[in-house]
Formats: structure tokens, sequence, C-alpha cells
């Protein structure tokens, strides 16, 4: 806003001050000219009062003038004329930018923060004190300053540039100062020359202007004397004569120039003439020469490109409206060359300068010292004290007696105004009502200007109550004679009166303001008066506050004649708005950027400029697209017009990186200017770096980095490894499966123990994997970065010659110390020019995409390669491509059917993720690094590829398969320690050492079966005796990692290797996923990368084949063999079922062989044969098997393979599979559940070595009772059921083989093949302290009962003379076997009898002779013969079962005995002879 540094009662002052004529003798210009001075330049930085003066009015009351200046100005000062008034106005205008660098505050209006100057809230906002806390500071913005100093000094000129008029006396001259040097032969005569002159230019009638106050004017004589070069005697008789002919008032003695030019370089005096002389060139074209030309330009340029001529079109009319016909010589005095020197106008206090010869850089007052300043100074002072204004004094009275005797009242002033005033009041009539009345003229006498003249006069001399009264009596007389223009002019200043009169009588009339705008806008058709009139009343209102009203008037006076005068005017209105109690932020921006409009139509492009920055404060952010974009393209515009292509680029390339709402048609015109500007830019700036590119939008978070060459893809039956490739989704769970793999396979390389050093290897890199470490590449291999473009627009981009900028520095790892680091070298300069070049090549050869095309709204990916040829440091900058339009333009011949195609970048500038860990961090907001494109080139590595033959991709569960893998070394360098982790080891295997590997070729062994089979007729089980480390195994471990077989251990460069693989179908059916990872080293440690991995994974769809459940229980007979191995054999129960749905297309299957895998159990014979012929299963049919399972021989445990494991084979063919080879054995050992538990010695105290310290004594007695009790049920056999199917397939019979594993646990225990589907893991809630170890469970009384076995020995029949002996006696044996490795205590009972009516009737009743209850102790697996006697009294069938068995270990007493079961009845039959 416009705020000076006075206030608005000195700024109304200052813009009217009583004239002051100057006439100077040719002589007298020549004494000031050696300052480079005119005579009035001389004076203007002294022409404020700095004392207070006296007069009296006409009631003889004393009026206190303060602060007055005056204006002096040479005699024949021309005012400008109307189109030269409007060229110099916006010549101010132009050269008055808003400083740079201010300092700024921030204002809080609403959500809005506006940098408003603090000087300036605080000097023009009342409410200042209550927005004080709100006030903060913001660094300085060069585009936004509350002071309008361009409007300053815009409305300075303009006030002072009024010319005189009829209707007005306050720019009429009152005095004239005649000014002769003492040189002069004659000063007296030359004194009297100058008052003839003075006195036929005012009263000849010859010359218009300039304009007189009243006909005597003062004529104040004043001798100027050269003190450097005259005599001082004869100045002071010349003086002392002057003082008597016009008085000691009339005249006075100027002395000046007190050294002379010689010393004016010893001495720097003050130049208080610059700051009025100096600070615009309004009037002077050689002043600030170098900004009016720029402006200059500025607007020619815009007046080219909008298509008119600025200065013509801000013009209103050719001549002055106030001007009267006349000719242009003869209007004005002095045209000839003798008094050009005082043809200069005085402008303003602060804005002005001279129409002089010299230049801005010609020092002045060279000639005077500080006392010659002195000097001028009390000249002004007796001027105006001693002379001018008792003049006016004069003067006041003299109308005052006139008005007074016209009027025949009465002689008191104030008795005389009070009659004049205390009448009845004339109607005011409207505007409208009003005839045009504006060329209506008064004579001079008449009595109504005598009253405007007398009004004026108490004006200038700030008696503001008595012009007040005069003012509004001429009002009167205006209106009734319907003089419009008079009348405002009387209504103009009654209001300023009103408002600078002391202790505020009255209120501000505003509507008297408002009246006198209307009428000289629409009745009198003067847009001047009515602009000064607004300037007036606007700087009023803004000083109470009343900045609505302001606005309103401002915007009012806007108009279409004049784009300049709208423009300032509308920005004030837009500083009122935001300087409200209560800030209008919005329509602050709204009239801000109608400003910046005409501003713009003006040619006044810094400050339309200036204006839309200021705006844009507003609209930003504020989800206001279109206007944004608006605001930004018009900046754009102006920047560029200004010669500032960087900020034109900086303001088109926010329309287009952010989500344009614009149409397709707008947003290609946006386009097409931001390139014109961007390649006009580039061709400025010549060589250098790139600018940035907007378009298209690259998200660097989504940029992938892939390491790896492109592999081969399948080749017949070949499938390739599919490893890693950007086509692929990132899984993260997927990655940290992949992570735990390689650590498998690593530490098993380094004999179990993962190195510290271990990095995982990452072949493709992304933003949700930890980036912290340089990844590693390898010589010779391509680096593919993937970069995501998203085209934001609704038009389409062409994009060419895309290729990566990168910055690599030299470095041999080779050296001892890490290798030694070379020369950086870029390509950034070569990659600045589109055409391809291969400067560096020979290091890194990147490639160039020649065309890249993105449809609207498109978000679309390009993978750009480097190959790196020599190690070192690679870190990838960005992108580099040409950017243009992908139309072709709508017309045929238009320019826009040349493609308009720039060249830049776009920087790839990835964060990395935000550090959570310490508190630091966490408190603050802080990213770690990723390094991504930053890879680290080592020195050549091997590289495998792997191709699967005959892989399939549907088995039935269980099936096996044989597959074959051929293994590629596509590299220069060899490889060796080939190994293979899977997430599967169940599901294959390449086979034990000892395995024989022939036929060599998969075309060999396409009709061979997996397994190694024998011709054995079906007879007892084959038994055979194997280790599990044979087949990789230790530990009772599935082998999660294999080695691979390669010949001599090292696979040579372009070498190939095939060797066999077996498959197994999973246990579950559906579909299956697979995960291989091989591990491969070079044959020399390198420091970086020291083993690569390859990854491969297979989906295999199972389906049901055959459900195999087995049940192991006691035999009820003990066998010789069997007592001397003590508890040796059980049965084993074998339910096979054929649940397959005949998906695969399977007719039947074959139960070929049952075959048994254990360390201490083996399968002895098939119980119930089913001849030579193999079983066969239709569809859902079942099957079952009986085997008698044995112990296996103690003397084939031996100390040294107490750890292996005897398989035996049952065929129920004419075909053994040799179960203990491969594939059969691997399987087994790497099968999903291994049969047996952890296991502790229970003699040495190994289960009550597991407890925890914590147990009590008690506690782990009962543990250690508990596993005895457990190991007398637990069996330890797995059981193998290899099988045939036979399937139809594209009308050909397939075999297809598998085999199935079922572990026996314990007895009476039933186990299944098809495993259980694993429950869904339940939330698991956070506990603070640790649970309570859980109580030692007892073992139950199913547990208990397998203690003891018994076993009765007695003849099936026995055949008795009952007539002879009533009374049957039979020896019977029971067998007690101990099957714990713990002392047993046994009772014998033999008391019990059986009860029940159907038994009775079944079997009937006998007594056991002799002793009823027994008491043993057995040892471990003891075997005890207990003789007994049984009476029959009659011949039938009878139970001998009857004997209750109770049981308990030794060494525990709280246990209960528990009575054992036996296995079955005890049938004998007694017959009578």
């Amino acid at each position: 806003m416009a705020q000076c540094v006075q206030s608005v009662q000195e700024f109304i002052q200052d813009s009217f001050v009583p004239m002051v004529a100057v006439l100077c003798s040719e002589d007298a210009e020549k004494v000031t000219r050696k300052n480079n001075l005119s005579f009035p330049e001389l004076l203007r930085p002294f022409c404020r009062l700095t004392s207070e003066g006296h007069l009296r009015d006409p009631n003889n009351q004393v009026v206190v003038v303060k602060g007055l200046r005056i204006s002096v100005t040479g005699i024949n000062t021309r005012p400008p004329q109307t189109t030269e008034l409007h060229r110099l106005l916006s010549q101010a205008v132009s050269v008055c930018q808003p400083p740079e660098g201010s300092h700024v505050n921030v204002i809080t209006a609403g959500d809005y923060d506006l940098n408003i100057s603090d000087r300036t809230v605080k000097a023009s906002v009342p409410w200042y004190a209550d927005w004080k806390e709100t006030l903060t500071q913001l660094s300085s913005s060069s585009y936004y300053t509350a002071t309008t100093a361009w409007f300053e000094s815009y409305r300075e000129n303009f006030l002072q540039s009024m010319p005189a008029s009829e209707h007005e006396f306050l720019n009429h001259y009152l005095a004239c100062m005649l000014v002769v040097s003492s040189h002069e032969a004659l000063p007296t005569e030359q004194f009297l020359k100058l008052s003839q002159e003075q006195h036929r230019i005012q009263h000849s009638g010859e010359y218009t202007h300039p304009k007189w106050f009243i006909p005597n004017t003062l004529k104040y004589y004043v001798l100027l004397h050269d003190i450097s070069d005259g005599d001082e005697q004869r100045v002071d008789s010349v003086y002392e004569e002057m003082k008597q002919r016009y008085g000691t008032q009339g005249c006075y003695l100027l002395k000046i120039n007190s050294r002379s030019d010689a010393t004016s370089s010893d001495e720097q005096m003050p130049d208080p003439w610059s700051q009025y002389l100096h600070k615009t060139s309004i009037h002077n074209p050689e002043l600030d020469a170098e900004s009016v030309v720029n402006n200059a330009v500025e607007n020619n340029i815009s007046a080219e490109e909008n298509g008119f001529d600025a200065v013509a079109r801000d013009g209103v009319s050719e001549t002055h409206p106030l001007q009267l016909d006349q000719l242009a010589d003869a209007g004005y005095p002095g045209d000839n060359g003798s008094q050009a020197v005082n043809s200069v106008q005085m402008m303003g206090p602060q804005k002005q300068a001279s129409m002089t010869s010299h230049t801005t850089t010609t020092p002045r007052g060279t000639c005077l010292t500080l006392n010659d300043h002195d000097r001028i100074r009390q000249f002004i002072q007796e001027f105006t004290f001693r002379g001018l204004l008792p003049h006016i004094e004069k003067n006041i009275r003299q109308l005052n007696d006139q008005l007074v005797s016209r009027k025949g009242l009465s002689r008191s002033l104030f008795s005389a105004t009070k009659k004049l005033f205390g009448g009845g009041k004339v109607p005011e009539k409207s505007i409208a009502e009003l005839k045009n009345a504006a060329g209506l003229l008064y004579p001079s006498e008449a009595p109504e200007l005598q009253i405007r003249k007398m009004a004026d006069l108490c004006f200038l001399v700030q008696h503001y109550e008595l012009a007040y009264n005069f003012y509004h009596s001429a009002k009167k007389d205006f209106l009734s004679d319907q003089a419009m223009l008079y009348a405002a002019g009387a209504l103009e200043m009654a209001a300023v009166s009103a408002f600078l009169q002391s202790g505020a009588p009255r209120p501000y009339p505003a509507h008297y303001m408002d009246t006198a705008i209307q009428t000289y806008r629409d009745v009198c058709k003067n847009m001047l008066l009515a602009e000064r009139c607004c300037l007036l009343s606007a700087v009023i209102l803004k000083s109470q506050a009343k900045y609505s009203d302001a606005a309103t008037l401002l915007i009012k006076m806007t108009s279409e004649d004049s784009d300049l005068r709208s423009a300032l005017l509308l920005e004030q209105a837009a500083h009122c708005f935001i300087n409200m109690r209560t800030p209008m932020v919005r329509k602050f921006a709204f009239h801000m950027i109608l400003a910046g409009h005409r501003f713009s139509k003006a040619g006044q492009k810094r400050h339309a400029l200036r204006c839309y920055c200021q705006a844009f404060q507003v609209y930003k952010g504020k989800g206001w697209s279109l206007a944004e974009d608006h605001i930004n393209f018009t900046i754009g515009r102006q920047f560029f017009t200004l010669r500032k292509p960087e900020n034109a680029v900086a303001a088109f390339r926010h329309i287009l990186i952010n989500d344009s709402k614009q149409c397709a048609i707008q947003q290609a015109t946006f386009l097409r200017e931001y390139l014109y500007v961007y390649k006009s830019m580039t061709q400025l700036s010549g060589e250098g770096p790139l600018p940035q590119l907007p378009l298209p939008c690259l998200h660097s978070l989504q940029t992938r980095v892939f390491f790896g060459h492109d592999r081969r893809l399948a080749e017949g039956e070949k499938q390739a490894a599919t490893h890693v490739s950007l086509d692929q989704e990132f899984d993260r769970g997927l990655s940290q499966l992949w992570r735990e793999l390689e650590e498998q396979v690593v530490a098993a390389a380094n004999r179990g123990t993962v190195p510290v050093t271990f990095q995982p290897s990452q072949c493709c890199l992304n933003s949700q994997m930890d980036n912290l470490k340089n990844p590693l590449a390898v010589v010779e291999e391509p680096i593919i970065v993937e970069v995501a473009f998203r085209n934001p627009l609704k038009i389409p981009l062409a994009l060419s010659a895309l290729s990566l900028l990168w910055k690599f520095t030299l470095k041999d790892f080779s050296g001892p110390h890490g290798g030694t680091i070379g020369e950086t070298i870029t390509n950034e300069k070569q990659a600045a020019t589109s055409k391809e070049t291969k400067a560096f090549n020979d290091i890194i050869d990147t490639q160039v995409i020649p065309e890249f095309n993105m449809s609207p709204e498109e978000t679309k990916v390009v993978r750009l390669k480097l190959l790196p040829h020599k190690t070192g440091e690679l870190h990838v900058l960005g992108v580099v491509y040409n950017l243009g339009t992908g139309d072709q333009g709508n017309s045929e011949g238009s320019l826009d059917s040349d493609l308009t195609c720039v060249r830049g970048q776009q920087n790839l500038e990835i964060q990395g993720p935000r550090l959570n860990v310490s508190k630091e961090e966490k408190t603050s907001v802080r990213y770690g690094q990723d390094r991504r494109l930053d890879p680290i080139i080592t020195p050549p590595m091997p590289l495998l590829e792997v191709f699967f033959i005959k892989f399939p991709t549907g088995l039935l569960c269980g099936e096996i398969r044989k597959a074959w893998v051929e293994f590629v070394n596509v590299s220069a360098v060899p490889l060796s320690g080939l190994r293979v982790a899977s997430t599967h080891p169940e599901f294959f295997t390449f086979g034990s050492a000892t395995s024989d590997l022939t036929p060599v070729t998969p075309t060999v062994a396409e009709h061979c079966s997996a397994y190694k089979t024998v011709v054995r007729p079906p007879s007892v089980a084959a038994v055979t005796l194997v280790s599990p480390a044979a087949f990789g195994v230790t530990s009772g471990d599935k082998a999660a990692v294999a080695d691979i077989p390669i010949t001599g251990g090292v696979l040579g460069p372009g070498e190939a290797l095939q060797i066999p693989l077996w498959l197994r179908g999973p246990d579950r059916e559906g579909v299956h996923e697979i995960n291989f990872l091989f591990y491969y080293e070079s044959t020399e440690k390198s420091t970086k990368l020291s083993h690569r991995v390859l990854r491969h994974t297979a989906f295999i769809c199972a389906s049901r084949s055959l459900s195999v459940r087995a049940t192991a229980c006691r035999s009820n007979t003990l066998h010789s063999r069997e007592r001397e191995e003590k508890n040796g054999s059980m049965l084993v129960l074998v339910d096979v079922e054929n649940i397959n749905t005949s998906e695969a297309g399977v007719r039947e299957f074959h139960i070929v062989q049952v075959s048994s895998s254990s360390r201490h159990w083996r399968l002895h014979k098939c119980i119930n044969p089913a001849g030579d012929k193999d079983s066969k299963l239709a569809s859902r049919e079942r099957g079952k098997l009986c085997f008698r399972a044995t112990r296996c021989r103690t003397e084939d445990v031996t100390s040294d393979a107490a750890e292996k494991y005897t398989f035996a084979d049952l065929n129920l063919g004419n075909e053994q599979i040799v179960s203990s080879t491969t594939p059969c054995a691997d399987f087994f050992f790497r099968r999903g559940m291994p049969s047996e538990p952890k296991r502790g010695d229970v003699a040495s105290g190994g289960a009550s070595q597991m407890q925890r310290q914590s147990f009590t004594p008690q506690s782990t007695t009962d543990n250690a009772v508990t596993s005895i009790v457990r190991k007398c049920s637990e069996v330890e056999l797995d059981i193998i059921v290899l099988w045939k199917a036979y399937v139809v397939e594209d009308y050909k019979q397939l075999i297809l083989e598998g085999q199935l594993h079922v572990a026996l646990q314990s007895i009476g225990k039933e186990a299944c093949s098809l495993s259980l589907k694993e429950d869904t893991q339940e939330m698991v809630l956070l506990k603070f302290k640790p649970d309570v170890p859980p109580p030692v469970s007892k073992p139950s009384l199913e547990e208990l009962s397998h203690l003891i076995k018994t076993c009765l020995h007695y003849p099936e029949s026995y055949d008795h003379p009952f007539p002879q002996k009533s009374l049957c006696m039979i020896p019977i044996t029971l067998m007690l076997s101990n099957c714990s490795l713990a002392r047993v205590d046994v009772i014998i009972d033999l008391r019990h009898k059986t009860t029940s009516p159907e038994s009775l009737e079944v079997h009937g009743s006998f007594t056991w002779l002799g002793q009823t209850q027994y008491k043993l102790q057995l040892q471990a697996q003891e075997v005890y013969m207990l003789s007994l006697k049984a009476c029959f009294f009659q011949a039938g069938v009878y139970n001998l079962g009857t004997p209750r068995v109770f049981a308990k270990l030794a060494h525990t007493s709280a246990m209960c005995e528990t009575s054992q079961q036996s296995a079955m009845p005890a049938l004998i039959i007694i017959n009578k002879i």
C-alpha cells in the first residue's frame, strides 16, 4: 500500500503549496550554473520552513503556519501535454521498482501467510498491536513489498504536474522572484527590466500561461552575489540602494559560491539535491538512462506482443481538457534562447529532475559550502516570513473587505459568515438532473470566484476552518448557477478542508468527494481532476481505517481509457482488502491479478510480474489448479519478456509437473510455450549442464536395478531356470525365503557357519529392499536400470535418445589393500548432445533408446542398459533424453507441425527409508541411504545357466519320476563348489555317491524304471543295512543342502554337464511351489564377491494316488526265536486305498512291494500272501495286508553300525525293488516327517538331564517314569509302499512308479501316509512374564498297560475220563515279558472269575489250584515262566484268560498298579472220554 514517511495531513499540505515564479537575468543564471544548477534547482532542497510562521486572519486571530513548503519554478515552465504527461508518468512508474532483498515479515490472515513489510503495517494498520504476535520474521522476497513506491512516485508527479485551471487558484503564482547578479553594471536597471517583463507576462494578455493568483503579484528582488568573484563593498552599496527603493521586506542579498572549482576536490560536501533530482528521470531523458532504455525495450516488446501501442493506449485525449485554445508558441513566455534556463519545471519534493545538459554523474553544489547552504535556507525563511506571508495576509483582508462590501454585510468576518451561511439551503440536485455546464466560465472579478480565491488563500496558509466556510459558500453559489466544474472543485476542497481541521469539529464528508468525482467524470468528462479527487479521498479514507470504502472508490475509478491508472488503483484496492481488520485475502489476490493484467497492457512488465507473484501466494497450494495454471503461465510469459528465461522455465515447469485439470488443447499450448522458452534458454546458456525437465514425471522410488545377462529361453524339452527378472513382482516373504536358503547353503559351504562378511545376493533391487550397502556387479555383465515415467498430461509425449547419466571411478580390486583408485569420468558432456557418441564405450557401453512414446496419462517403464568393461565404482546419476510433443499439428503448414524438441535430464535421487532405531532418530526425521544406483563393479566371476530336461509339471502323490539337469558355464571363468538348496528337499534327489548313474543320457533312459530292480520270487524279506550318511543325511535331519556331483569338481568355461534328477510327487494334493537355489564359486577367491547363486521356481500339480494306513499291534504268541530275542515280534496291519479320481487317466494301481526301514524293527514276512500276482486296486478300492515284524538281529546292530538303518523288502511279485538304493532310500531319508523322535537314554538319566534346573526331584522322577512307560509302546518303524500305476495318455499306456511312506510311532496308534493340513496359526498374545513350566504329564492307562506282555501256553484240547476221575487238572505256563527297560513289580491274581452270564454260557467255570496270588519283580526285558494248574469239573470249552496281572515300575511308589491286557481269549477244549 502507498504509504509515505509523511502523515496524511502533511501529504495533502505538500500537494497544495504556494507557487512562486522565478525570473533570472543571464548573469545571475551563470552564477548558479557554476554549481550545475539553475536558480530554482538551487533553492529546491531548502523550500520547506523549519520554523513556524504566523499571520492574522480578518478577525485579527493569529494563525500558526507549520511546516510550510513553497514551490519555486521558472516563470516559463510549461505543463506537459497529455501524451507527454502519460509517457512521463509511465516512465516514472517504470524506473521505480520494488527494492531487492527488502526485509519483510509474514502476516497470518486466516489460512494464508502473506509477506508484508513490518514498517508499513505499523504505519498504516491501526490494529497492528492486535496482530503483533502473529508477525514473524521471514526471509526476504524480491517479488513482494507492502510499500508501493511506484504509486507514490506516480501520485506525486501526477499532482505536481496538474496544469493551472480557471476554476481554482491553488496552482496559480502568488509571487515572483526577480534575480539579478551583483556583477551587473547597473543592477537596479536590470531589476527594472525584469519587473517590466513580469508585468508584461501577467497583464499584457499575450500569454494564457502562467496563471497568476492576484493582479498585484508580490515581486521580491534578489541580488545574487558570487563571493569567490566579486566586490563586497560594491555589493553592500547596491543592496543598501535596493532596501531604500524596495524596502527591507521586498529585497534580499544572497551570497553563494564561497569556494572556487579548484578546491572542490579537496573536500567532499553533502549533496542535498540528489534526493530531488536523482530519483526519477521524468523530465530528463538523460537521467537514469539505463533503466529508461530497459523499460522502453520491455514496453516495445509487450506492445508488439499485445498488438497495441502502450503510450497511445494510455492517453485520454490529445490536449489537456482545461487548456484553452491557443497557439502552441504564443501560449508561454520565454521561448527564446536567452531565457531557456527558466523553462524547467520542478515536479515534486522528492521525485523531480531538471532538464539540464549534464548527466547523472555530474556533481552539484561544488562551489557551495555549508555556510552557503545556511544562507540559502535563511533566504527562504526571510522571503516567506517577511514577504510571502504578509502578502497573503494582506490579500486575505482585501478579499474579505470586498466580499463583505459586495454582500452588504457586517464588517465582522464571523458575523458575516454566520449571516452568509445561516439562511435557507439551496436544495442540491442530483447529477442526472443537472445540465452539462462544464464549459461555463466566470469573469475574473465575479463574486463567486472571489469567494473561491479567498478559500484557496486560507487553505494555502493552513487556515482550514475559514477555508471550509468559504468553500461551502462557493459550492452553494456554483450549484445554484449549475457551474458543475466549479462546484465539483469547491466540493473537493471543502472535503479536504474539513478533514484537515484540527480537533476534527466535523466528520470527513466523504459524500462530497463522491459527488465531486462523479461530476468530474460523468458531467465534465475530466478524468484528470476525477483522478486527483480519488487519490486524495483514498488516502484520507485509509488513514481513517475505512479500507472498504477506499477500495470501492479506487475500483470505481478504473476504466478502459488508461491501463496504467487502472492498474495502480486496482493494486491499491487490493492492499486495502488485505489491511482490513478481517483481511479479505481472496479479494486481495483477485484484484492483484486484475492489476497485473492492466500493468501488462500498459507495458509495465515488471510490475505485472510482481502483482502476479504476490497473488500467487494466495492461490498456491489451495487446490485452485486452474487459477494456478493461469498465474504460472502469465508469470512465465512475463519472465520471458523480461529476458529471464530461467525463471520463465521454472514457472512453466510448475504448470506441467502438477496434476493439471486443463483440457488437452490448453495443455498442448502450455507444453509448446514451455518447449519454446526452454529452447531459448538453452541457446542463451550455451554449453553447460543440461537443465532439469519436468516431463514426464519420474518416480525415483520405483526405480529398479537388475544385475545379470539375458538368459537363454527354453529350447525344445529344455526348460531354463527362472532365476530373477524385472518382469517378476517383488514378494517380501519370498525374498526372505531366498535369503534363508542362501544362508543355509553358505553355511554348508563354510563348515556350518555363516561368515561375518556375508552379504545376500541381490540381482534385482527395489525400494522394498535394504539398500544400505553398495550392490555388487560383475564386469562384462550388463546392468539394467528400470525407470518409471508417468505422463500427467492429456496429450501424448515423444521422448527420444534416452540414455543414462553416470559417473565412474576406475578401481583395481586385485591390489593388496583393497585396490588402487584411478581417475573419475562421466558422460554428462557427451550426453548433452543427442548425437550418439562412443567416447567411453571402452569403459562403459551406454545404451541409447532412439524413441519412447507415451500416451496421455500413461505410466510406462523404460529399461536402460549399461555394460561395464572395467572394474571400479559406478554411480548412476539420472536420465537424459529429448522431449517433444507427440502430436503433429492440427493444420497443414502450421508452426506446430515441426516438432519442437529440447534436450534435458532428470536426476535419479532416491531417498532411503526413515531411520527409527535410536531415540534420536525416533524424535527427529532422518533418512538412511539408498545405494541401489551405486554398484561396485567386481572382477570376472563364473556365470551358470541351468536347464531342466523332461521336468514334469504334474505328478501323482508319491510318484517317482526321473528327469535330467544340464549345467552350463557361460562365462570365461571356471566354477566349482556346485550345491543346491531347496524349500522342499524331499521333492528331489541327485542320488547318493554310490548310486549307479547309468544310463547317462535322457534318451537312453526314456523307458527305464526309476528304481533299481532284481528278479526275486516272493519269500521272506530281503534285508540290507544302510547308513544315512551315504545319502547325505546326518543327525537324523533331512538334507536341506545337496552337493551336485561334478566330474573333477570343476566346470570349465563353456562346458556343459548333464546329470539325472529324481523327483517325487508331494504327499499332499494341489499346486506346490518348489524353490531351488543353486550355489557356485569361482576357483579363484575374490575379495568382493565370494559366491554366486541361481534361483529357480517350479510349480508342480500333485494329484491323488493311494492312501496308506498302518497299525502295529503286539503278537499274542512267543516263538522260540522271539523268546531268545526278548519280545521280538509284532503285527503290522497295512490298509491301502485307491483315492485317485481318474483325473490323470489312471486306470489301476498295483502294490508291487512293501518295504520297511528302521534301526530296531524289520518286516519279516507277509502273513496273508496274495499269490504271485500283484495286489491290484481299481478306483475307490481298498486292500488290507498283514505283516509280521521282528526286531533286528543283535548281531547286525554292532557298535559301529548303531545309527544304520535296516531295509527289508517284501515284494508281492517276482521283481524286487532294492529300496536301500537310489532313489527309494534317498526319498526315505528326505521324507518330510522323520519317524524317530528325539530320544534320551533313560538308564543313564538322559531324560532327567533334559529337564530344567528349576524342576523338583519329584518332577524329575515323574518325567523319567513317563519316558520309560512310553518307551514300551514306541515302535519306530517306517513302512514304504511301492506301487505302479497304469495310465492311458494320448492313446498310449504308460507305467508310473511311486512310493508312499508311513511312520509307525507307537503300538495301537494308526499312522497315515497323507499329512494332515496344518491349522492356521492363531494370534499369540504378548506376554511380559515367563510361563510357569507345565506339569509333567503322567502316563495314561493305555500306556501303562503295555509294560508287561502275557502269554499262556497250554494244549489246545485235552481228553479226560470224567467217570473215573471227577477232577481234571492240567498244567499251564504263564509267560510274562517285561517290555520296558526298567525293573517292574508284577502281581498275578488268580481269584478273578468271570461273572458275566453270557461268558458262563459259552465257556463254563473252572478253578485255579495252588497259590492264588504271586508277587514278582522282572528285570529289564526279562521273560519269566510261571507254572500254574487249572482244575476242571466237566467237559467243555473254557477261557483260561482269567488271571489278572498288575504292574508298576519298581522305583515308584505313588503310582497305582494297573491291570495288564491280554491279547485275545485263551480257549481250551476238555473232551470226555
